[in-house]
């Protein structure tokens, strides 16, 4: 579904940072200036999400992961019902260091909050002592609120979607060093060459986060109804043949008969 500029003027996707604090690599994607702030051409905008849709959208449908970055105040709630409602990962908490380039270790402590769980499950938790279990508690607690969102990640992520480069800096070398496709909101201030797929966006305002992750998350689900659609196509296929034989089955029977 193509990107209504309109739209995207009334959630305020256009206004960027002060002039004096732009990076002048997003020179392309400024249509003007107005009162000290630089304004981002819509148009320009409204292609991006479209591009960066698409892509999204195969890579959902080819059945890899897109990892969610957004630790700013105005971007968590945002980005973990977005992204959760699309059954994708997200971070919203402080970026665990090493989550991309030491992966192993972060699939260690998802598998350690795993293991707790089972403990409660069979009863193994009860035969601690009550400061050993509140220690328990406290480190589930911990998994939980950095890594809870992350738990059926078993693998590398086919792409990040980050909101504000400038913010999640660390997140971004990481998926740099392992070619990993970043898509990501790019507001004035910050340098688009950094990112594989960029929406130039304001990146501060609820409104604008807002409307640009629906945009997103709506390629991804498009993408995994795909996926699904094939999948039981697959399914359909496979199955023809032995309900073919079931059916020639009875008449060959009455044949010999």
């Amino acid at each position: 579904m193509a990107v209504e500029v309109k739209e995207l003027l009334e959630a305020g996707v256009h206004f960027g940072h002060l002039t004096r604090k732009w990076d002048p690599n997003m020179a392309p994607y400024v249509y003007m200036e107005r009162n000290g702030i630089h304004i981002i051409n819509l148009y320009k905008t409204a292609a991006k999400i479209d591009e960066a849709g698409a892509a999204l959208a195969k890579i959902a449908a080819s059945g890899r992961k897109i990892l969610f970055v957004a630790t700013k105040k105005q971007a968590k709630d945002i980005v973990a019902e977005k992204a959760g409602g699309v059954n994708m990962p997200y971070i919203t908490e402080r970026w665990p260091g090493g989550m991309l380039t030491n992966f192993v270790t972060i699939r260690k402590a998802v598998k350690k909050m795993a293991m707790i769980d089972r403990m409660k499950k069979d009863g193994t938790f009860m035969t601690l002592s009550k400061k050993e279990r509140l220690q328990v508690d406290r480190l589930r607690a911990k998994l939980e609120k950095n890594l809870g969102s992350i738990s059926d990640m078993t693998r590398l992520p086919g792409a990040l979607f980050v909101v504000d480069i400038k913010r999640e800096h660390i997140a971004i070398k990481e998926a740099q060093k392992l070619n990993i496709p970043i898509f990501a909101m790019v507001d004035t201030n910050s340098d688009p060459r950094q990112v594989d797929y960029v929406i130039p966006a304001n990146d501060d305002a609820s409104k604008s986060i807002s409307k640009i992750l629906t945009h997103v998350t709506d390629a991804v689900a498009g993408g995994l109804s795909e996926r699904k659609a094939e999948k039981e196509a697959a399914a359909a296929a496979k199955e023809a043949p032995k309900a073919e034989a079931k059916k020639a089955a009875p008449a060959k029977k009455e044949e010999e008969e």
